[in-house]
Parts: structure tokens; sequence; C-alpha cells
């Protein structure tokens, strides 16, 4: 019991980078707000950025949920479902530890502050899992004949990924279990899909390529001004005015947007063999 135990813990030995952060300046780097429940207190890190991922999880997991009660037969609307749900529970864990209770789960009652958390890595495994099933479920309702390939090549990714993850958190490998290294492995699908909606669009028009690739430009749009918000160290610049708006409420809030365009252009086209 006790090698399990250390075996699931060596994760927290990877401390986080800026040594300085603690269970005192936690409460001087980013916005919180303590609530007494039970006689007990309750640290709530980033409260608006916790409202935005856990809206973004909801909605996202809704959606799914509404692909599936209306799939009936169709197995590309229950494959997007399944990849929405996906996407959806692992917003809702990630913003678990990232943001709402990352005291309690990172800080509190360390003498450092730990990287990250097995929230986290499950995380990101359901982040992979959704896309690599949501392009099974692209290549189904387009190209049926080439499912079996599809299925063949997520579950190899996915079992890949997964050992990957799963021995970056056990040694611990820092550089195994990063966000970036996630999206490298998500990226490669995105442009197979691009390519094949573009080329399936050229071929014979048909209006779900068109919002298809919608979906496909949407997400690397949202990557890139993640990533130039972040450059341009906004978070930074706000918070010294104590105006909290972070890259990651910019990825929340855009791909809100993302979800509602699948949910009102992307969905009532869905269906198999079109």
């Amino acid at each position: 019991m006790k090698s399990k135990e250390g075996l699931f813990h060596r994760l927290n030995t990877i401390l986080h980078e800026d040594s300085r952060l603690n269970s005192e300046t936690w409460f001087d780097v980013q916005p919180c707000k303590i609530y007494r429940i039970f006689g007990k207190s309750l640290v709530i890190t980033q409260p608006s950025s916790s409202f935005w991922v856990y809206l973004l999880g909801i909605l996202t997991t809704l959606q799914g949920v509404k692909f599936l009660a209306s799939a009936g037969a169709e197995m590309s609307r229950t494959l997007w479902g399944w990849s929405l749900i996906l996407w959806g529970v692992g917003a809702l864990i990630a913003g678990t530890s990232y943001q709402a209770f990352g005291y309690q789960i990172k800080c509190a009652g360390r003498e450092r502050v730990v990287w990250t958390s097995w929230w986290e890595i499950i995380y990101l495994i359901l982040q992979q899992l959704s896309i690599n099933v949501m392009f099974v479920g692209v290549v189904y309702s387009r190209l049926s004949r080439y499912f079996s390939v599809a299925v063949f090549l997520a579950l190899l990714v996915s079992v890949f990924y997964i050992t990957m993850v799963l021995n970056g958190a056990f040694k611990p490998i820092k550089k195994l279990i990063t966000y970036e290294l996630m999206v490298k492995f998500c990226t490669p699908f995105v442009f197979v899909c691009i390519l094949l909606n573009l080329v399936l669009l050229i071929k014979s028009y048909n209006s779900l390529d068109g919002a298809l690739l919608g979906v496909w430009f949407g997400l690397i749009f949202i990557d890139r001004l993640y990533w130039w918000y972040y450059k341009k160290g906004y978070s930074e610049k706000l918070w010294s005015r104590k105006r909290w708006f972070t890259e990651n409420d910019v990825l929340h809030v855009t791909l809100i947007l993302w979800v509602a365009y699948i949910a009102f252009v992307v969905e009532p086209l869905i269906k198999d063999g079109v």
C-alpha cells in the first residue's frame, strides 16, 4: 500500500516554478475569496475565471448530451455527443484544479506549492480523447468507408498519449504532462479534418463541410489568440490594476462561442453518410 501511495504522490514532487509562492503569497498573485462553510474556511481561487471555465464545461457537456439525445441510429451524432461530453467534463475537472480549488489542491498544508495535480492529468487525457472521438465522428459522417482506419488511428494515438502522460505523472517527467504537448497531439487531427472537409467541399459542395471548416479554423484562431494574449503579458498588466482577465479566460470565453457555433450551425447538419 505504501508503495502505491508513493507512486501516486510522486506528482507532488514537481514544484511550482515560483519558489516565492506559498500559502501566504498565494493571495497576492491572484484574486481569491474566502467563504465560511460549516465553520471552515473555503478558498475559491480566481472566482471570475472559475465562472468562465465551469460555464464552458457545463454548456459543452449539455451540448454533448443533446447530441446523444437526438442521435437515434446516427453513429456520427453519437460520436460527436461523447466527444463534447469528454471535452465538457475535462473543462470542469481542469477548472477545479487550475482555478476554483487550486489552493486546496496545490497549496494548503504544503511548504511549497506544487505545479500540477491528478485533476489536471485526467483533464489532459479527456481533452485529447475528445479530439480523437470528434475526428472519428467527422470521418464517419463524410467518408464512412474509412471508419475503421479512423478508429485505428484514434485508438493508436490515444493509447500512446495516455501511456506517455501516465508515465510522465508517475515518474514524474514535467515535459510529458504539459498543456502544450497535449495540444501538439491534438493538432494533427485538426489539420487532417481541415484537409478532408476542404477537399470534399471543393469536390462536391456540402454545407456540412463548410460548417466543419468553421469548427477547425475556429480552434486554430482560439489557440493563436490565447498565445498572443499570453505573450503580450496582458494578464499581468491588467492584474497590476486589480483587474483579472487572463489568457485562460480568453481561451474559455472564446470556446464558449465555439460551442455555441457547434450548437446552432453544426449540430443541425450532422448525420451519417452526408
